[in-house]
């Protein structure tokens, strides 16, 4: 019976850590996807300086990295991150 508690425990360990790559890799195509977005329409040029809004998305995904142990809040700050920068780049595309 303990044997088969920990292969049970084992593989819910394994599947969090599965889940936790997957959104790692969701955020980093994010990103991927807002930075050849931003090339490709050339109205933004890629020596601008950066932006207050697109400065505090970046510092809340590391945030959310630094704190990636606590899920919840890890992952609410990168989120938060990519909400602000998606917002940034709306905003500098209506200019």
């Amino acid at each position: 019976m303990l044997g088969a508690t920990k292969c049970k425990h084992l593989i819910i360990i394994n599947y969090h850590t599965d889940t936790q790559q997957l959104y790692i890799i969701i955020t980093i195509g994010a990103f991927a996807v807002i930075a050849t977005l931003m090339l490709m329409t050339k109205k933004i040029k890629p020596e601008s300086k950066l932006s207050p809004l697109a400065g505090l998305a970046f510092a809340l995904v590391i945030a959310g990295i630094v704190f990636g142990e606590n899920r919840l809040v890890g992952y609410s700050f990168m989120g938060a991150g990519v909400l602000l920068a998606v917002i940034d780049i709306i905003k500098k595309l209506k200019k």
